[in-house]
């Protein structure tokens, strides 16, 4: 979903183009602000897609908007819309690429026609099959193999050198090594069994990294690779430019990251046919600490709410975890990861070749039986889920089972429970999510409730919390943001003691011509025809 924000000062002119947007009904998130400090405000909170702006404002206007904007999120377009003849302002627009200009007389089908051509222009710039063909020529070089080798030993446990800055160099690496890093960790599901092979998987895996760096590279500096899980992890700073940017001017680096990596999703899934979820740290970590930090977020990922395809995760790294790495055999490592991540399919495809093996002996089984159960064991334990479990002590009672195709097959069911629980669970804190955002809005008519603020508020991404919301609710967020103002309208104007421009101060409408527009369009009568109405 895009997002679009208006711009202008006239508050009619705002509130006008909003709700000829919104009825178009053309599926973008819709934004207002009423001066260029507030629609500063926007851009250095989230990700902005497409900006339409009156040229001249008191205090920050159009053009100087226009300059924050390409520094600080060069994807994003911007529209002109302007009463004034100002050749210099216009000149100076047009010259500026991803910028369009209209007259505010050309009226709102020109408005529309802008958007339109905005959001087509967004759609090609997120169809990067040059950047993907470039990313499959960079597969196998060893440059990115080597990169990935060391930085797999420095989140994996082994300290950083002495020398780390020598390695940097000598690796070309194009990070700081004196300065901390932003840790962004991607589960990927794909929409196609061929990629379920090892080397499909990390071809796919690798584009996905390399396709994030070049989205990334602009404004930071980026170096992508994949961890032992088959995982993509990207190592971000933020670009020397960007740092040295004056404080008014440089927006904050984490929603810059939180934006891209939702466009880098929807290129992903249209381009590779691969569904991402991203966990971001929301602070940057020193090298040292980087082997701690990267084991905090991939245990943060096992408490997200719902299915989390899609979701841009900021991961607390304030948050202790006192869990530990499971066995030293690559088997169970792989095994651990499926079952972290809920990937049922891989696990069980795993655990049915290994099940399935040709080596029968007897010490060769009793080994696989308690690397199984162990990996099991340590899941259940680390999540404290025993009392959810039938005999969770028969894990390690081998001998009560009457053949091996017996008690495979009881780690196997258990394995299963435990794929269930999970799913169980993400669905219960997904509507317990769901459930404090409705509530949220009863209590807050009378505010900003964009997506964005609702996001913020419940810590998701505002597409995510948007796809979770239907998915949960069965209806759209801004919908049932509109049911429950028109419910609170009606029971306020059965009610004679306050006025009309009072109701619509109380649900969110400031300007008593937009209260009754709203009401107006959802019930087909004006407020004081529904109050008059509901006294016979």
């Amino acid at each position: 979903m895009y997002r679009l924000l208006i711009v202008d000062d006239e508050e009619m002119i705002t509130d006008g183009i909003y709700e000829t947007l919104a009825e178009r009904n053309m599926g973008l998130d819709l934004c207002k602000a009423y001066s260029g400090r507030e629609a500063l405000s926007w851009l250095h909170r989230t990700r902005v897609d497409i900006v339409l702006s009156d040229i001249r404002m008191p205090g920050i206007d159009g053009i100087q908007l226009l300059s924050i904007i390409k520094q600080n999120w060069p994807y994003c377009r911007v529209i002109f819309l302007t009463g004034f003849s100002d050749f210099d302002s216009v000149y100076q627009a047009i010259q500026t690429p991803g910028v369009q200009y209209l007259l505010k007389s050309e009226g709102y089908p020109k408005v529309i026609q802008a958007v339109c051509e905005a959001v087509t222009e967004l759609d090609d710039s997120l169809r990067r099959n040059e950047l993907v063909r470039q990313a499959q020529e960079k597969l196998n070089t060893l440059e990115v193999l080597a990169r990935g080798e060391y930085f797999r030993h420095l989140l994996h446990g082994v300290k950083p050198a002495l020398g780390l800055g020598v390695d940097f160099r000598k690796l070309n690496v194009p990070l700081a090594a004196d300065k901390p890093v932003y840790l962004a960790l991607g589960d990927l599901s794909y929409a196609s069994t061929d990629v379920l092979s090892y080397a499909n998987r990390q071809e796919s895996a690798l584009a996905v990294t390399l396709l994030a760096e070049s989205f990334l590279s602009g404004q930071a500096r980026i170096l992508g690779m994949i961890d032992r899980f088959g995982d993509p992890v990207w190592f971000i700073q933020p670009s020397a430019e960007r740092a040295d940017r004056n404080e008014a001017q440089r927006a904050p680096i984490l929603p810059y990251l939180e934006g891209q990596f939702e466009l880098i999703q929807k290129a992903c899934l249209e381009n590779l046919g691969i569904s991402a979820a991203i966990s971001l740290s929301d602070r940057p970590c020193e090298w040292m600490k980087l082997s701690s930090f990267y084991d905090r977020i991939r245990r943060q990922r096992q408490v997200r709410a719902g299915d989390g395809a899609l979701m841009v995760q900021l991961v607390n790294l304030d948050v202790s975890c006192s869990t530990k790495e499971g066995s030293p055999r690559d088997k169970s490592d792989a095994l651990s990861a499926h079952l972290e991540a809920g990937r049922r399919a891989e696990f069980l495809q795993l655990f049915l070749e290994l099940t399935e093996s040709e080596k029968v002996n007897g010490a060769y089984l009793m080994e696989l039986y308690y690397t199984i159960s162990l990996v099991i064991l340590s899941y259940i334990n680390r999540w404290e889920m025993e009392d959810q479990l039938a005999d969770v002590s028969a894990l390690m009672r081998r001998d009560e089972f009457a053949s091996w195709e017996e008690a495979f097959a009881f780690l196997r069911t258990t394995a299963e429970t435990l794929f269930e629980l999970r799913s169980s669970g993400e669905r219960n804190r997904a509507a317990e999510a769901i459930r404090k955002v409705r509530a949220y809005i009863e209590e807050h008519l009378n505010e900003d409730l964009s997506l964005v603020r609702l996001a913020g508020y419940i810590h998701f991404n505002p597409s995510y919390l948007s796809r979770l919301f239907k998915q949960e609710s069965g209806v759209n967020l801004s919908d049932y943001i509109e049911a429950a103002r028109i419910g609170r309208s009606k029971e306020l104007l059965r009610n004679d003691e306050l006025k009309v421009l009072e109701i619509g101060v109380q649900v969110g409408y400031e300007a008593s011509q937009s209260f009754t527009r709203f009401f107006k369009k959802a019930t087909g009568v004006t407020p004081q025809e529904y109050r008059e109405a509901a006294r016979l």
